[in-house]
């Protein structure tokens, strides 16, 4: 058997001790230098990210907001042209109906005259109704609406008083008892107040 030699185990141990702490020491320091490194530019990298995804994010917003105010204001733009549109139109109807109406009160003129109107042929009043009824019709189309207001109270907006008739009857007083012209509404809008003889109611003494 073979004693061991405590010199040599002395050694060894010593020559082991040192290669080990070498080695830990070179490996530790290397490895948390590295790692410190790759830490600060990950954060670094991560931090310009969040920067500029918060600039970009604010200016997609603007861009919208820009792009829906533009929409808004172009939706407007047509609405308010197709509103003037209509206005025109409605404006050209006022102006050329208006030019029509006295040809349509003449042909009514005309066939009011019962006696006068009974005598001409009969044919020929059947053709000349016809082309009156289409004409009023057209004119109704357009937006045309007749203002007659006989036996209503009297009202300024809508009325022309021509003249102011005694009656005897209270209730008749301020009330429309003739109609000397029609009125004429255009699409919802008085066009020419009828022209009326009101009634007028005065207290025996």
């Amino acid at each position: 058997m073979f004693k061991n030699d405590p010199s040599k185990d002395d050694k060894y141990n010593k020559i082991a001790d040192e290669i080990v702490v070498e080695d830990i020491t070179d490996t530790n320091t290397d490895d948390l230098d590295e790692s410190v490194v790759a830490d600060e530019s990950a954060t670094e990298t991560i931090k310009k990210l969040r920067e500029k995804l918060k600039t970009t994010e604010k200016e997609r917003m603007e861009y919208l907001t820009g792009w829906q105010r533009a929409k808004a204001d172009l939706i407007n733009a047509r609405k308010r042209d197709e509103e003037d549109r209509k206005e025109f139109i409605k404006f050209a109807n006022e102006r050329l109906i208006e030019g029509i109406i006295p040809v349509l009160e003449s042909f009514e003129m005309a066939m009011g005259n019962k006696e006068s109107w009974e005598k001409a042929d009969k044919n020929w009043r059947v053709g000349v109704e016809y082309i009156y009824s289409q004409l009023r019709k057209s004119l109704e189309d357009g937006g045309l609406t007749e203002l007659k207001p006989i036996d209503q109270k009297f009202d300024h907006a809508l009325h022309e008083a021509a003249s102011y008739e005694p009656v005897t009857d209270e209730k008749l007083d301020h009330i429309i008892t003739k109609v000397i012209q029609n009125g004429y509404y255009l699409n919802g809008k008085l066009m020419r107040p009828a022209k009326v003889v009101v009634g007028e109611y005065k207290k025996k003494e």
